[in-house]
Order: structure tokens, then C-alpha cells, then sequence
């Protein structure tokens, strides 16, 4: 072939291909988002179809049927104490979830359970319930207690003895909260007093074991609730320690998501034959939360995360870095919008206060971190926004299971832009999600019909001041050591 052969066929080629009809951008534009969106519901189907067929590698661990609540029931059938049928009656608090029903009577049994699935379906209530009947008629000795649950963050522990101190009183017991960032003096008190229920991280409470103020050889029952979570977090080496140091014979009830990072480990170590009961985790997400992905112009993003923030009703929205974090929350305050920052950067006290405030206000917004993720146990949250995109699928599931919490429902959206379609699409499917994908705009319609976003006030919010209680202490104060 000669030079100039090889020269002119290009163009030619190009010539001829110029003379073709040429499909509008819109139209490949649209043909794409097809394809993704098939590939999308692709993916999500053999997601499916593999979780229906995984069966638990540990052999002491055997797979049941999703909970379903058959039938009434009430929890004096369930067969926990009258005082506390009575103080749960009193709270308004009359008929048990699935959870509840098929978790309780194994429990106060003296069967180990293992409980698996996402948060927000009663199981707090229904380990506290259990735990409570068990040691309601014993007594606890100074430095010895009962009963003791672990959590990963000190807002899962706040929040667990928020439910449980006031039934544990209602049999004659009191519980406290053992957690890293909170003043020793009065923790080492309840132990001396013998409080029967620890509600702990493991940081904290292998402190206080290494300083003897706290001894586990008498402890009846041990709860390990999120054990994933302390599993991603590097917890498990302390955990171990801390069972160890428990009485072998004792009862032990571990909730988890999943099985993986060493919790199926923790599983055949220290649970006996346990009773398994899988929560119906990812179904049940869908069915009950509206999953949504917002695509947008990059320069839009601000405005239409403000919009959205600016809504009635209670709205967390997550991102990824404690900067980001305490930005967002900036940029929302001054646009008018009633908003916190939560992440663990943050003192324990301005973490308690920003919670205490966004539960009480019935239209506020919380910006927060994954770390903090699984600590925000709050009602009527109605939308979840992934402002950032999570690492990896079992954080979406841990993010957007702040709303449609114990058979409610919820909203779950996350903001991306067409160059990141891909991406989003594969951690939904992976997640076991195929959401509805729409292009939406600064206070379009579409988007104030999804999410019920409004053009902020434009009024800079002020938090207000809280007046901490600060105790009094008479005559010398003792060091406990930091």
C-alpha cells in the first residue's frame, strides 16, 4: 500500500462516516443511563440470589427463617417479670416486634442467641427485656456485676441505657454507662456500689478490669450488640480479653449484621449452641425505604444540599471526613437551616448536647460521620442523604438504617452526578438495592416532591446554649486518673 493510499484512506473514512445521521447527545445520554440501569437490576438480582443461597460457614451455627409475627402477642406471653409488662405498659409500649417475639422466651430460657440483621427492629428492647427477667431476683455485689452489654460507640451505650435503666428499676436494679470520654469518678462509684447492668465500650471497660475496679467472674449474661461494628473498628482483640475474664458458664446474646471480620470467630469461641434468628435485613429495608439517587450539575450540589437539608421533618445527612463534616454543617447554619455536627472529633459533652437538641426539635438536620453511624438511635428520622458516597455497601446499609427504624417507613437519597453513575449503581447493587435515578435540579419539582426540599430561611442559625449540670463535689476531690 503506498503513502499516499495510507494517507487519504482516513479520510475518506471520515467522510464517509459524515455523511451518516448522527443521534443527538440526549439520545445516547439516555441510551447509557438504560444500559447502567439494566446492568444495575443485573447485578442486584445474582446480589440476591447468592444471599438466598450462603449458608453460615461455622457449623455451630444453624440458618433459620426471617422473623414473622404470627398471630398476637403480648409481652406477659412472652414470659418477662410483671413489674416489667407493668412499667412497658405504663411507657405505651403494649405489642412486641418479630425480634422481640422470637428472641425473648429463648433468652430468658438460658439459651445463647445469635441475632442477625440490621438496626431499628426492637432488639435492644428485647436483650434488655430478657436480661432483665434473668437477674431480676438476684443481687449484685460491689465491683461484681450482673449483666453486662457491649457496644462500639458511647452513643449506641447511651442510648441502650436510656432504654433499660428505667425498666431495670422497675425489678430493683440500676445500670451505667462505662465509655472512654466521660468523667472516671462517677463510673467508679457505681461499680463500688454495686450496680448491677454495665452498659460499656471496650475501651473503657478493659481500663477499669486492668485497674481492678471492676471484676467479671460473677456476671450472669453478656450482650455483644453490633459486633460487626466492633469488628471494623479493631475491637475484637479487647473483646476476647474481656469475655475471658468472664464466668464460662454464663449466657451470652451476640447481635450482628453479618458474619464476617472475625465476629463468626467470636461466635464458635464463646457461644454455646446458640438459638440463631435472622432478621429479615435487606428485604426489609426495601420494602419499607424509598431508595433514590439524585444526579446533578457538580455546581449545583450546594444548593440543592441545603434545599433538602431546609425540609419539615428530622434529616441526616452523611459524609465522609469530620471536616466535611463540621463544613456542611457551617455552610447549613448560615443558610437559615437548624442543624448539627456529630462525629468523633467532637468532645462527649458537645456530642451529647448536639443529640439531646436534634431529638427535641421536631424540623433539625444532623450532619455526621460513619463512626457515628450506628450511635444515632433517634425516632422520626423520615430521610437519610448520602451527601458522600459510603466506602463500601455495608455502610450504606448502616447509614440508611437511621430511618424507617421498627416497621416505620423512610426516604434514603444519595447525591451523585453522572460521572459517578457507575460507581453508585455498583455499591446499591452490591447492597442489595436498585434505586429509582433521577435528574433533579435547585428546587425543581421532582425534587421537592422526593425529598420535600424548600429554600432555606436565610437566617443564620444560632445553636442555642445549654447550661451544663456540673457536679458538686464536697471537700477534696479524689484523682482516678485520666
Amino acid at each position: 500500500m503506498s503513502t499516499t493510499q495510507r494517507s487519504t484512506a482516513p479520510g475518506k473514512a471520515r467522510r464517509a462516516k459524515a455523511g451518516k445521521p448522527r443521534h443527538s447527545q440526549v439520545q445516547k445520554s439516555k441510551r447509557k443511563a438504560e444500559r447502567l440501569d439494566a446492568r444495575s437490576k443485573e447485578r442486584a438480582q445474582r446480589f440476591q440470589a447468592r444471599t438466598k443461597k450462603a449458608t453460615p460457614s461455622s457449623p455451630h451455627i444453624r440458618e433459620v427463617k426471617p422473623l414473622r409475627a404470627e398471630g398476637t402477642h403480648s409481652f406477659r406471653d412472652l414470659g418477662i417479670t410483671p413489674a416489667l409488662a407493668n412499667a412497658l405498659s405504663a411507657q405505651g409500649i403494649t405489642e412486641p416486634f418479630p425480634i422481640q417475639i422470637a428472641t425473648i422466651p429463648d433468652a430468658i430460657a438460658g439459651s445463647d442467641i445469635l441475632g442477625r440483621g440490621q438496626t431499628g427492629s426492637g432488639k435492644t428492647l428485647a436483650f434488655s427485656l430478657s436480661l432483665l427477667t434473668n437477674i431480676s431476683k438476684k443481687v449484685a455485689k460491689p465491683h461484681k456485676p450482673l449483666a453486662l452489654i457491649l457496644t462500639p460507640t458511647r452513643e449506641l451505650a447511651q442510648q441502650i441505657d436510656h432504654v433499660i435503666r428505667p425498666l431495670a428499676r422497675a425489678v430493683g436494679h440500676e445500670s451505667i454507662v462505662i465509655a472512654g470520654g466521660m468523667p472516671y469518678p462517677k463510673q467508679i462509684t457505681a461499680l463500688r456500689k454495686a450496680t448491677a447492668i454495665v452498659v460499656a465500650t471496650p475501651g473503657r471497660l478493659i481500663d477499669l478490669l486492668n485497674r481492678n475496679e471492676v471484676q467479671l467472674d460473677h456476671l450472669q449474661i453478656a450482650v455483644l450488640d453490633e459486633a460487626d461494628q466492633m469488628a471494623d473498628m479493631g475491637f475484637l482483640p479487647v473483646v476476647k480479653e474481656i469475655l475471658d475474664q468472664s464466668d464460662p458458664n454464663g449466657q451470652r446474646l451476640l447481635f450482628s449484621a453479618t458474619l464476617d471480620r472475625g465476629v463468626d470467630a467470636l461466635v464458635r469461641k464463646y457461644l454455646k449452641n446458640p438459638k440463631t434468628h435472622s432478621l429479615q435485613s435487606d428485604q426489609a429495608s426495601v420494602t419499607t425505604m424509598e431508595h433514590h439517587v439524585l444526579q446533578m450539575h457538580p455546581g449545583d450540589k450546594d444548593d440543592i444540599t441545603s434545599q433538602i437539608a431546609a425540609r419539615r421533618g428530622k434529616t441526616i445527612l452523611f459524609v465522609k471526613t469530620q471536616r466535611g463534616a463540621d463544613r456542611l454543617a457551617d455552610k447549613l447554619a448560615h443558610a437559615g437551616v437548624a442543624v448539627g455536627a456529630l462525629h468523633g472529633g467532637k468532645s462527649q459533652a458537645v456530642r451529647t448536647r448536639t443529640l439531646a437538641l436534634f431529638k427535641e426539635q421536631e424540623n433539625s438536620a444532623l450532619v455526621a460521620t460513619d463512626v457515628a453511624a450506628r450511635g444515632i438511635h433517634v425516632d422520626g428520622i423520615s430521610l437519610v442523604v448520602h451527601v458522600d458516597l459510603p466506602q463500601d455497601h455495608k455502610d450504606y446499609l448502616h447509614r440508611s438504617g437511621r430511618t424507617a427504624r421498627a416497621g416505620e417507613s423512610g426516604t434514603v437519597v444519595t447525591l451523585s452526578s453522572s460521572k459517578h453513575q457507575r460507581a453508585v449503581t455498583g455499591l446499591l447493587s452490591r447492597a442489595g438495592v436498585t434505586p429509582q435515578i433521577h435528574d433533579v435540579k435547585p428546587l425543581d419539582k421532582k425534587l421537592m416532591v422526593l425529598t420535600g426540599a424548600q429554600e432555606p430561611s436565610g437566617v443564620p442559625y444560632v445553636a442555642p446554649v445549654v447550661a451544663a449540670n456540673r457536679p458538686k463535689y464536697a471537700g477534696k476531690r479524689r484523682r482516678y486518673g485520666r
